[in-house]
């Protein structure tokens, strides 16, 4: 589809793709009254009724909305779209219709007509001056939900709605994001776009105390799937986005409800293993006044299974040959959350927002590790570790924003600021035993508080009709503490480095740039410049006297741009260009910051400097009818990559440390293909195929004076298969599979993984409840093995974070008015579609 300027193209994106179900409103006692009713109906002749939608002034609403209402029988009542001259078409019949229309950027109208076929003439609806859009008034007994495809492309971002995919109801975030095109969730919660895990999560287009980094798994699993609105995958992140995380930026939108009234919905899942949750998303308006609440909790249990093995070489008498150990934990979450918001319209041109978030939760780990230890010229040994854990977290956000718009042309101007904070608190502690024996026993335990504060002033200004200026300003202010305190009987060597306290600052200014327009009909680009000076304090102390204090800071200069040609109706070739950064992490910089057994230690690096990624992607986008394909090359290349260093300080020592350092560079390359595909109208396929390879250098000589070299290169890929069945109107059977290939570098190979998940969703209550079925990994193959290679000794590792679960949801929605189907729409003498749910987005 050739698109004649931006305004109009979201337009067509957003009804081009609607997808509207009829249903009878059947009253309990009069079932027999209405069939009747629908007999006769269907017995009577029904008239051709045609009209024209405008603005008012003459001008014509392209592709808006027509329902009507009948208010002698629902079963009378039928919907239309507009073409593009805002003419529409359908059969009636004869009677008395409230006419409802809608529109973006328009506010509804309602008319009551006496319908006898023929011209109806023109109706208007008034433009929506409100910059929230937020006035829409409520749809009594008939409204259109959107059906749209599950995946839409964009010059700058993929956006993926949820609301399809059945197997993950009632499910969590981390269940969602298994299906994301390009996105890759490891067995240990580990989130990758493109196999790099360097991603950068945002809520609701900002950094978030809800998803801290260092609460993994356990903060992924404590956002509801029902709360998530859509999904962006932003592989090439403009001016506009902050330039940390080099896999891109994951923009997590929660759901707001836009009816007015009071409406919403609950929904309740049970499961095994066990798991049960219970999440709600409430709305209300009246007038200028949107008040929308958003909470819930759960119970949801896991069972951790880990392996390890180690094979040393060269090892002196006395010293380890060879380690093996198997692990099995039951682990379970307790967590609830809680938004509530506020939003108001001061005038037609003015509006803001206030809402406040809480999400808080519970870990409880139990476990035995089995291990068997040989050592060189001695009997083997076998010991026993009872581990326990557990963990607190608390987090909380206040959200505040401004949104005034100067003109009716597209001025605007958005102030926003966050305030953050993140508390958590940990604990494990091991028990060894050789037989009934004790031999060693050790607690650990770990607290940590974040907070942040985020302020943001972004500002449009149109200049003409095709390009837009956008520039801004960013203020980021952190602070991290960290208090670690370790015990242990006896007391090992190195005991006294963990205990320690660490306070860590970053603050950083960021502003930004950017420019927007088209040549011709049909190149459009996006040019932009991003700015941003940020600096580090670190301040550690330990139990051993040591100290440091560590100053450190960035200026980067960071350019994007963006290229769009459109080649024929529905497909469009992308070009992009942009510069990233890979801040290292808080706890990368602590000199010792976690603490696992006394054989292996983490230690961090305070000496660690950030890495800068050049970014190119050469994009094609195709959505036309019922097929969308969108293949993009990429490359990516990286210096002063970070890769973690294992190495033991002295020849033949028991101790395995492991640090992260800058060494050489990366780079990365491939082919990621997104496609849907309706081949028939029961049938829907979504996949994603990506192949990847990489090539990485550096070397490093290891304090035994042996040159390690990191240098390597290899090939990889995944695949993703989604298809749904519809077996009727109301009953949809949906299968997943997903395939990660195997990676090898010179120091690491990791194996294939496979998995495939089922689900089942049946709409029941007249289309205001849905209950659904699902089974994740039906063969219990999510897991993932991988073998390290380094002069001092090899080791295998395998990791099963979650088993097999199947689960049980209910939801219901209440206040969101019977659905009216729409025909699809025909096809005109040139083939090309005049309207229906056969149009995708773009």
């Amino acid at each position: 589809m050739v698109r004649a300027n931006t305004a109009l193209t979201e337009k067509k994106l957003y009804m081009s793709d609607i997808s509207i179900v009829r249903t009878w409103k059947k009253k309990s006692f009069a079932s027999a009254l209405t069939l009747s009713a629908a007999a006769f109906a269907f017995a009577q002749q029904k008239a051709s009724v045609t009209g024209v939608i405008t603005d008012g002034k003459n001008n014509p609403i392209p592709y808006a909305s027509i329902t009507f209402k009948s208010k002698v029988n629902m079963a009378y009542s039928d919907a239309a779209l507009a073409d593009e001259a805002g003419r529409y078409t359908l059969q009636l019949m004869p009677g008395t219709y409230d006419i409802v229309i809608e529109a973006i950027d328009y506010k509804p109208a309602t008319y009551t007509k006496q319908i006898t076929g023929g011209n109806i003439g023109a109706l208007s609806v008034e433009a929506e001056a409100s910059t929230t859009n937020l006035k829409t008034e409520k749809l009594e007994g008939v409204v259109i939900t959107a059906n749209s495809r599950p995946l839409k492309v964009d010059i700058d971002k993929k956006t993926y709605d949820p609301s399809q995919d059945i197997v993950a109801k009632g499910g969590t975030l981390q269940d969602v994001l298994q299906n994301v095109p390009s996105v890759a969730v490891e067995t240990d919660g580990t989130v990758s776009v493109r196999g790099n895990s360097n991603v950068r999560f945002l809520i609701n287009g900002k950094p978030s105390a809800l998803l801290g980094i260092e609460d993994g798994a356990n903060a992924l699993q404590s956002i509801p799937a029902d709360q998530i609105e859509r999904i962006e995958v932003i592989t090439n992140p403009s001016a506009r986005f902050e330039a940390a995380g080099t896999a891109g930026i994951l923009n997590i939108i929660l759901k707001k409800t836009k009816k007015a009234g009071f409406n919403g919905s609950v929904t309740g899942t049970v499961g095994y293993l066990p798991q049960t949750s219970l999440n709600t998303n409430l709305g209300w308006r009246k007038g200028d006044l949107s008040v929308f609440l958003n909470g819930g909790g759960g119970y949801r249990e896991n069972r951790f299974t880990r392996e390890n093995d180690q094979w040393f070489k060269n090892a002196a008498a006395g010293s380890v040959q060879e380690f093996h150990s198997r692990s099995e934990t039951n682990h379970n979450i307790k967590n609830a959350n809680a938004t509530l918001g506020i939003a108001y319209d001061f005038s037609p041109k003015t509006s803001a927002t206030l809402s406040g978030t809480v999400r808080g939760f519970e870990s409880e780990g139990d476990g035995t590790i089995d291990q068997q230890t040989s050592y060189v010229g001695q009997a083997a040994r076998s010991t026993v570790r009872d581990q326990k854990s557990g963990g607190k977290n608390f987090a909380w956000q206040t959200d505040f924003s401004l949104d005034h718009k100067f003109d009716d042309k597209g001025q605007l101007l958005s102030l926003s600021a966050s305030l953050q904070n993140n508390n958590s608190f940990s604990e494990s502690s091991f028990a060894q035993r050789a037989g009934t024996i004790l031999q060693a026993e050790e607690n650990f335990q770990q607290g940590n508080d974040s907070r942040n504060f985020v302020g943001k002033a972004d500002y449009e200004l149109p200049l003409g009709e095709k390009s837009k200026l956008e520039a801004g300003y960013r203020i980021d202010i952190n602070k991290n503490t960290f208090e670690n305190v370790l015990s242990s009987n006896p007391v090992y060597a190195n005991t006294a480095i963990f205990n320690n306290n660490t306070t860590y600052k970053e603050n950083f200014n960021a502003g930004y740039i950017q420019f927007k327009s088209r040549i011709g009909e049909k190149l459009g680009y996006q040019l932009g410049l991003r700015d941003e000076y940020s600096v580090v304090d670190i301040d550690y102390h330990n139990a051993t006297g040591e100290s440091v204090v560590k100053k450190k800071e960035y200026n980067g200069i960071f350019p994007s741009i963006y290229l769009a040609y459109d080649l024929k109706k529905g497909s469009q070739l992308l070009l992009n260009y942009t510069r990233r950064i890979d801040r290292p992490r808080s706890f990368f910089l602590v000199p010792y910051a976690m603490y696992s057994n006394p054989e292996n230690v983490f230690e961090g690096n305070v000496d660690l400097n950030p890495s800068y990624v050049d970014s190119y992607e050469l994009g094609y986008s195709l959505q036309k009818g019922k097929v969308s394909f969108n293949p993009t090359l990429y490359f990516r290349h990286t210096n002063d990559d970070v890769k973690m260093y294992a190495y033991q300080r002295i020849a033949g020592e028991n101790v395995i440390y492991s640090r992260p350092i800058n060494l050489g560079t990366e780079d990365r390359y491939g082919l990621d293909l997104n496609f849907s595909y309706d081949p028939i109208s029961w049938l829907k396929l979504m996949g994603t195929v990506g192949v990847f390879g990489y090539k990485t250098t550096g070397e490093i000589m290891t304090p035994q004076g042996i040159l390690r070299d990191f240098s390597g290169d290899g090939i990889s890929s995944t695949a993703r298969l989604n298809t749904t069945f519809r077996i009727d109107k109301t009953f949809s059977m949906q299968l997943q599979g997903f395939f990660r290939g195997g990676q090898k570098t010179a120091t690491t190979e990791t194996k294939p993984m496979y998995a495939l998940n089922f689900g089942l969703s049946k709409t029941i209550w007249d289309g205001n409840g849905t209950i659904t079925f699902n089974v994740q990994d039906i063969f219990n193959t999510r897991n993932r093995t991988m073998y390290s290679y380094t002069p001092q000794f090899d080791s295998r590792s395998y990791m099963q974070w979650t088993p097999r679960q199947i689960s049980l949801s209910l939801s219901y929605r209440f206040n969101q008015g019977d659905r009216v189907e729409q025909p699809r729409r025909k096809k005109d003498i040139n083939n090309n579609v005049q309207g229906g749910d056969d149009v995708p987005p773009m």
